[in-house]
């Protein structure tokens, strides 16, 4: 039985843009280029969602502000929700960026899946990011990371598949399970894992290496359909 058969899919971008509202301008006054970098955003993920969306048919749910700003990946605990820049605002803000930003996207996807769930489907959710190709000095050794929870059998197997996948259409490309980051690690994927079983739903986060996207734009265009193809070529399977 093919995925497709499985899965209802649903495609999510949480640091779509580093868009910054008219309002908050003057917290980021001087930080234009700390925006535009991989702390403001994660440069190409927009356009593989888009992508894949446009191809498949897939709901798509994109934030709409930089991750500075407000940080919709993170749990309400975490202590980059908000971010050196706007911590300073008092509570009535922070919450009106909560209602407006994170909780609207969050609660839009996480309805959208309950509404899959009621009606007997379990969801495939792809949460689409990108890394800096180093950090600290460290050189991140992989064009594309995939992000699961090696206790969930459906993400596992899953990400093997999409690995092998990457390797048949794009077999020049490192692919690299949970780097550079831990799929158990504090995200959106970990909150709805504890809201649904295995067998509802699986989380994947796709981390794609930002040196395509942001150092050569040109090539990126092509890797994206791609990628594509990696993700049409799985759920053929």
């Amino acid at each position: 039985m093919r995925y497709l058969d499985r899965f209802s899919v649903v495609i999510t971008c949480e640091h779509a843009t580093c868009f910054v509202p008219l309002r908050y301008k003057n917290l980021f006054a001087g930080h234009d280029q700390l925006l535009l970098s991989h702390r403001g955003w994660d440069p190409g993920s927009l356009e593989l969602g888009s992508a894949i969306a446009n191809h498949f048919g897939f709901p798509f749910f994109a934030t709409e502000v930089s991750r500075l700003l407000i940080e919709v990946n993170r749990s309400l605990w975490h202590g980059q929700l908000f971010s050196e820049f706007s911590k300073v605002l008092d509570d009535d803000a922070k919450q009106s960026l909560l209602d407006m930003y994170y909780h609207k996207h969050r609660n839009a996807v996480e309805s959208w899946i309950v509404a899959q769930c009621n009606s007997g489907s379990c969801v495939l959710h792809l949460s689409l990011h990108s890394f800096a190709p180093s950090l600290n000095g460290v050189e991140r050794n992989a064009d594309v990371g995939l992000l699961y929870d090696p206790r969930r059998p459906k993400e596992k197997q899953f990400c093997e598949q999409w690995k092998e996948s990457f390797q048949k259409v794009i077999p020049e490309w490192r692919v690299r399970k949970n780097y550079p980051y831990l799929g158990r690690s504090d995200g959106f994927t970990t909150y709805l894992r504890k809201r649904f079983s295995g067998e509802q739903y699986c989380g994947v986060e796709l981390e794609v290496n930002q040196r395509w996207a942001v150092e050569r734009p040109a090539i990126y265009d092509a890797r994206v359909w791609e990628m594509v193809q990696t993700i049409e070529c799985v759920l053929a399977i």
